[in-house]
């Protein structure tokens, strides 16, 4: 079950964090995986490495996915280096938290572009080799503030929800050719984006949670992979909330 032998992906920030995880489980599953980066090159070669040493197969691709340039580039490394692309998980987020008051125009549309914008890019990009092939897999990572919004995450919460939609209009362009789109929306994950969260937030969401434990990125990866497998190919246009009960 979840056997991706044969498939290929490619994880939009996928050297560190949640994305590391998703590189590192989908490629445990058999898939061949194209780590994108920006910044972290190291972080992406050791992750390679890494998954390489396992027996599975990992290119590392540098791209600023903002720039639609970069991701038309990135699209062809990846079906260049591992022969085709079959699943895109659009993993690469930022924030840049702040209340309303004091958010300037410059905070709103940095996170607008990255969160919401280079999720169009890449997908687009890659619908054309999906529907030449006619399977596909699109999985957006969004977050449980897109769904209840949070204080001080305006900009952030405005484009993760509009990752509903978008995640949604895909899934109903692209069903009559064997793509999926689907989005994991996580709950408070401590990565390298949420480690410097204030103790007091964190505990403030532990008594939220309907669960005893806080999430790790490998409670998402595992979501991906299965979105990712056969089995998930009669699941389209879905939003799943990956948060211990935290959006309830």
């Amino acid at each position: 079950m979840f056997d991706l032998s044969g498939k290929a992906a490619l994880v939009t920030g996928g050297s560190r964090g949640i994305g590391r995880s998703i590189c590192r489980q989908l490629a445990e599953q058999g898939a061949a995986v194209a780590i994108n980066y920006k910044q972290s090159a190291d972080q992406a070669e050791d992750l390679r490495q890494k998954i390489e040493a396992a027996g599975g197969k990992a290119i590392t691709v540098h791209a600023d996915v903002r720039k639609p340039e970069d991701v038309e580039r990135m699209i062809k490394e990846t079906v260049a280096g591992l022969g085709r692309l079959d699943v895109l998980v659009n993993n690469a987020g930022f924030n840049r938290d702040t209340l309303i008051l004091r958010m300037s125009l410059e905070d709103w549309d940095e996170v607008m572009e990255l969160n919401l914008r280079a999720v169009f890019l890449c997908t687009k990009a890659v619908l054309r080799t999906m529907m030449k092939q006619r399977w596909g897999r699109v999985i957006n990572i969004g977050s449980v503030s897109g769904l209840a919004g949070n204080a001080g995450q305006a900009n952030y919460a405005a484009a993760k929800a509009g990752l509903v939609g978008f995640t949604r209009a895909v899934a109903r362009e692209m069903g009559s050719r064997n793509i999926t789109a689907n989005l994991v929306m996580p709950g408070l994950v401590i990565t390298e984006l949420t480690k410097n969260i204030r103790q007091e937030i964190i505990d403030g969401v532990k008594q939220r949670l309907l669960v005893d434990r806080m999430g790790t990125p490998e409670d998402i990866s595992a979501c991906v992979v299965y979105l990712a497998s056969d089995e998930a190919e009669y699941i389209t246009g879905q939003v799943l909330s990956v948060d211990g009960g935290l959006g309830l």
